[in-house]
């Protein structure tokens, strides 16, 4: 048993511990204390610790051994936190601004089939860019999904693309998560 502690068993939490952006089951949390008498055990996610905990409950948070939010950057061990980075201390404010607004006029001319509010984020350590919006029903996320997917449209694909192109010289990296978004953090970060 004492060797087992040494093993530490992560869980993503959106779409692996939960449903997408609902919350944790009885039966999972049951699995996950009995899981914690054999080893160590974490939850990651890209998600905020606001989210995350509405998601999975304050107790969890509490009981993990491990919860690394917003991709680790943001790092708790048994609910207290130990390591927390900034994007905007890391980037500056102006530099910050010019990535949103370029991403916010993009987003104006993007012709989908849907679009709702709340199309970034701002989370302590990155960005997420939602070409639909994360206001958006999970019946619209579902669509958007298909559509994005499909060979022709590709939608964040080709956003990061140019993102790529346009911001070279911020050092960052992009990755497509979930079903509407894609996340925007220095290298190294995620």
């Amino acid at each position: 048993k004492e060797s087992m502690k040494k093993v530490i068993c992560l869980f993503d939490v959106d779409g692996t511990l939960t449903p997408a952006r609902n919350k944790i089951k009885p039966n999972m949390i049951e699995c996950l204390e009995k899981l914690k008498e054999k080893c160590t055990i974490g939850l990651v996610g890209g998600s905020d610790l606001g989210k995350i905990t509405s998601q999975v409950g304050e107790e969890l948070i509490k009981n993990a051994d491990f919860v690394f939010t917003e991709n680790g950057t943001v790092s708790l061990k048994k609910g207290e936190k130990f390591f927390e980075r900034s994007l905007k201390e890391h980037m500056g404010e102006e530099k910050l601004q010019k990535f949103i607004n370029f991403c916010l006029k993009y987003i104006a001319d993007l012709k989908i089939p849907v679009k709702r509010g709340t199309f970034i984020e701002y989370r302590k350590a990155m960005l997420n860019v939602s070409p639909i919006g994360r206001n958006c029903s999970q019946e619209e996320r579902d669509e958007f999904e298909k559509f994005d997917l499909a060979p022709e449209n590709k939608v964040r694909e080709k956003f990061i693309k140019l993102l790529e192109e346009e911001f070279k010289e911020y050092d960052l990296q992009f990755c497509i998560g979930g079903q509407i978004s894609f996340d925007v953090y220095p290298t190294g970060w995620g």
